[in-house]
């Protein structure tokens, strides 16, 4: 079924996670179709038209650096968190493991009653 509402809220529940996704495979450099097929072999999607754009904007955020190398025929440009990216990484990941746990613990219905 083609919901639109249900498209919406998924794609507003992946923009957080996808920045968390990318920022995690980056304490070591990567390109962006590396990116891609690291982050696709873990069963995380995402398109390069979205890709890049989050990474301009982690660079001007000052959480990722870039450089360009030409190690083989085309030149590639490569990104890798800096410190303040280091620090923001490991801040972010303990607040999506505190809210993980809750979202899991509330979805099991451990906690609350039942609407009514």
């Amino acid at each position: 079924m083609d919901d639109p509402l249900f498209s919406s809220l998924s794609t507003e529940l992946r923009r957080g996670t996808l920045t968390l996704a990318v920022l995690s495979q980056l304490r070591h450099p990567q390109y962006g179709y590396s990116l891609v097929q690291l982050l696709e072999s873990h069963g995380i999607s995402i398109e390069q038209s979205t890709l890049y754009p989050l990474l301009r904007r982690l660079e001007k955020q000052g959480l990722v650096t870039s450089s360009w190398e030409t190690p083989e025929s085309r030149a590639r440009k490569y990104y890798v968190l800096s410190e303040h990216g280091k620090w923001t990484f490991g801040q972010l990941k303990k607040e999506w493991e505190k809210t993980s746990e809750g979202l899991r613990t509330l979805m099991e219905g451990e906690v609350g009653n039942e609407p009514d």
